[in-house]
């Protein structure tokens, strides 16, 4: 026996397949591992809808924002400024600010302005109207990824399904505690608002219909804590949660749960303006649309920092503070179809996989033996590498195991060894015809590679393109099925060959073909 290049590599490939699959296959602790899909170990299965309109409003009122903010900023005078679901209004008290103001409605993009003298409307083109949807769409299924990484969860699957749809699928989720807490992570939009309070009508809030208070251009809004306490604000925030850059939670000189906040460059520049003309004035802290809660204004406040306090657990503000630092949602989400997979029921499906896969397994494995003799024996080490290795690459990079999977590997044993079906056949058909082992070998290969790379290539491209289209479980598929066509070909075509490279003096020297490929040959 000698060594060669493909034996080496062929070691090399099964030494790497026994080490990264073992934490899956032996079941212990590494971050390094094989994640079941929801219908293997049970979970959550969820189907949200956007209310991709209510994005539209927030870009409406966020440009409203800006036009208050640039104002003040130049000291233009405003006589109001006003934005409802279609438009923002404003009017100058100075026409003399028209070319000021104009020079911040250029930089909006996507926006019609329409100027009468002191007046000014601003709209979304229909373009733009789209576009906001579209993205508030995107945000959210980018945001309830980054939320559920946080919380803790392996692989969670969030995919767009349709036009305005977003599904998810919890694996794991086994609890009524765990799925209520997954839900309300999910759900919550986490819109912290610095809100102005209206000093002057504030005390008569009471007594104030909604309708009114837009007519002051206020919102009414009921304290966290206790609902039947209100709070008159501006409509219009002084900063919003789009400027926020950290939240994390911490404890209070009581030892309470509290949630401290960070704000970008441009936020702390506009906390510190305000508070510092505000002094002796409350200042509302709101997060959807409830205000935890209103200090007085004691000094300009630097540095761009806050807390919001409240009747928190710690896993309540861990919650909080995970939404806050994921960022808001730009159009809220509502529950369309929710479902549970049961663990016992992933349980009855792995053991009829397993049963399906070790069954396929173990007949291919006879039938090798039986009909190419030890070439057959070769054929099934290569299997069996195949196998390792496809664990391996799946456990390396954290993928998640499903049941389609679970069938793409059980495809992939038969594709794996009808390649060296192929080869084996060559072989023979060769020493039939009175060629050297050596010889019959060499173009045994050379003979089947093209009818195994046509095979292999034209399966893994429609196996690249089920993984690029498809969702969910039609991926899972998809990705052991290329895992497995790339392994076989290392393992069924160059591992195999550096074994018969490796005894090929051995098999030269035998008088007994039959016992090496089953066949019967006069030498």
């Amino acid at each position: 026996m000698k060594l060669n290049y493909r034996i080496v590599i062929f070691a090399f490939a099964i030494f790497f397949g026994l080490f990264y699959s073992a934490p899956s296959l032996l079941n212990y602790e590494s971050d390094k591992k094989l994640n079941l899909g929801l219908d293997l170990q049970g979970g959550l299965h969820m189907l949200l809808g956007v209310k991709s309109e209510e994005a539209v409003t927030s870009r409406l009122k966020s440009m409203a924002a800006s036009v208050k903010h640039f104002s003040e900023k130049n000291d233009i005078l405003l006589d109001s400024i006003n934005f409802d679901d279609s438009q923002v209004s404003f009017s100058l008290l100075d026409i003399d600010d028209a070319k000021t103001i104009e020079t911040l409605t250029t930089e909006m993009q996507g926006v019609l302005v329409e100027n009468v003298g002191e007046s000014f409307t601003l709209t979304l083109t229909p373009e733009e109207v789209t576009k906001t949807k579209a993205q508030a769409i995107s945000q959210a299924i980018e945001t309830i990824r980054n939320r559920l990484d946080q919380f803790g969860l392996a692989e969670p699957i969030v995919a767009r399904q349709g036009s305005e749809k977003i599904l998810v699928q919890l694996p794991g989720i086994k609890t009524q505690e765990e799925e209520q807490r997954a839900r309300e992570l999910i759900s919550r939009s986490a819109k912290l608002e610095l809100m102005s309070v209206d000093e002057e009508r504030n005390a008569r809030v009471y007594g104030m219909s909604d309708s009114e208070a837009a007519s002051y251009g206020d919102l009414i809004l009921p304290d966290a804590q206790n609902p039947a306490i209100k709070y008159l604000v501006r409509e219009i925030p002084i900063i919003d949660g789009g400027m926020l850059t950290d939240a994390q939670v911490s404890f209070n000189q009581n030892n309470q749960p509290v949630i401290g906040f960070t704000l970008n460059s441009e936020g702390a520049q506009l906390f510190g303006d305000f508070t510092g003309k505000n002094v002796g004035n409350h200042l509302a802290i709101s997060l959807d649309g409830k205000i935890y809660s209103a200090p007085v204004i004691n000094e300009r406040i630097g540095g761009g920092s806050g807390q919001i306090s409240g009747d928190y657990t710690v896993e309540g503000a861990n919650d909080l503070a995970i939404a806050l630092r994921s960022g808001a949602l730009l159009a809220p989400v509502y529950m369309m179809e929710k479902r549970s997979v049961g663990p016992s029921l992933g349980a009855d499906s792995i053991r009829s996989s397993m049963i399906a896969l070790i069954g396929g397994f173990l007949l291919v494995v006879v039938f090798m033996v039986v009909y190419y003799k030890m070439a057959g024996v070769i054929a099934n080490i290569a299997l069996i590498a195949n196998l390792f290795i496809i664990l391996a690459v799946m456990s390396l990079f954290g993928a998640t195991l499903t049941l389609p999977g679970m069938a793409g590997i059980v495809l992939t044993v038969g594709m794996a060894v009808d390649a060296n079906v192929i080869i084996s056949e060559r072989i023979r058909e060769l020493l039939h015809q009175g060629l050297s082992v050596r010889k019959a070998i060499e173009e045994g290969y050379a003979n089947a590679m093209r009818a195994i790379l046509d095979a292999n290539i034209t399966t893994l491209i429609a196996a690249v393109v089920l993984y690029a289209y498809g969702t969910g479980a039609i991926k899972g598929f998809a990705i052991t099925i290329s895992i497995g066509i790339l392994a076989s070909m290392l393992t069924a075509i160059l591992g195999t060959h550096g074994v018969y490279d490796m005894l090929i003096d051995k098999i030269s020297k035998s008088k007994n073909l039959y016992f090496w490929f089953g066949i019967k040959v006069e030498k």
